[in-house]
């Protein structure tokens, strides 16, 4: 079967590793391609930048980029997920979100239109990184008590949200195996005299500088040890890749919202 896929911020980083991966892959074709009105790379080839061009024009056009697509990926900003969740509805096209920051109010609106389309979400589409999510859900239900959770993560200093969706989902499959709520026991700063830690909770850390794509650590502090689960990207092409099999996973289902747990066949307890 081709799969046909558009692919939302088509100019952006993450916007051409997708079109580079597409291009690679024989059971994919590029169908459309979107960005902002405005952007600089409008009406030229998607896959310029790879020196085999793929016919397919950067529109702002959503119902022109959706009309020959059987998925888009999305991998932009909540307000532009939420345009482009509209069109995929009324257009019929399923949809592949990897967008974060998206509040609860939004993911509420998703979850809505799962109804009438078929949608994989998820803050991180790396096949390691839901590996390493098990891992988490694995450890976290050994050692719920007598060790501190901490989470650090590290990103490029152009990112704009923190923590990362990455971060966040970590602290929620943590959270839901040791039967905790994490907006209740999420520790997002400190600052000044803090006092004791408090073992209930969960600490995030956040780091920004240079180009670093992605680094996430899980840090369980006990008495006399300590594990680290670590996840390193060197590289957004295993972003790219997720995100074609979440693709191909929705291809010939109508409705359901999905995460990459389904996609990848993971238990999810």
């Amino acid at each position: 079967m081709q799969h046909h896929i558009a692919i939302a911020g088509a100019s952006g980083r993450m916007g051409h590793m997708l079109i580079e991966a597409i291009q690679a892959a024989d059971d994919c074709t590029l169908s459309g391609a979107l960005d902002i009105a405005g952007a600089a790379a409008l009406g030229s080839d998607a896959a310029a930048f790879t020196g085999k061009p793929a016919g397919v024009a950067i529109t702002a056009d959503l119902a022109q980029g959706l009309q020959d697509a059987h998925a888009l990926i999305d991998f932009t900003r909540p307000e532009g997920t939420m345009a482009h969740l509209a069109a995929c509805r009324a257009a019929g096209v399923n949809l592949v979100i990897g967008t974060t920051g998206v509040s609860d109010a939004q993911k509420a609106q998703i979850a809505e239109a799962a109804q009438d389309i078929a949608i994989v979400m998820a803050p991180n589409m790396s096949v390691g990184v839901n590996v390493t999510f098990k891992l988490l859900q694995m450890a976290a239900k050994a050692m719920a008590t007598g060790y501190d959770i901490e989470i650090i993560e590290a990103h490029h200093r152009h990112k704009v949200d923190a923590p990362s969706g990455t971060a966040l989902r970590m602290g929620e499959v943590i959270a839901e195996a040791i039967g905790r709520d994490l907006k209740e026991c999420a520790v997002y700063e400190r600052y000044g005299h803090t006092g004791e830690r408090d073992p209930s909770t969960i600490g995030f850390s956040t780091i920004r500088g240079g180009d670093i794509v992605g680094d996430h650590t899980v840090l369980f502090a006990g008495t006399g040890e300590r594990i680290e689960i670590t996840h390193k990207s060197s590289s957004r092409a295993t972003y790219a890749e997720g995100s074609l099999r979440a693709a191909r996973f929705l291809a010939g289902k109508r409705s359901g919202l999905f995460d990459m747990f389904d996609v990848l066949g993971l238990p999810k307890d």
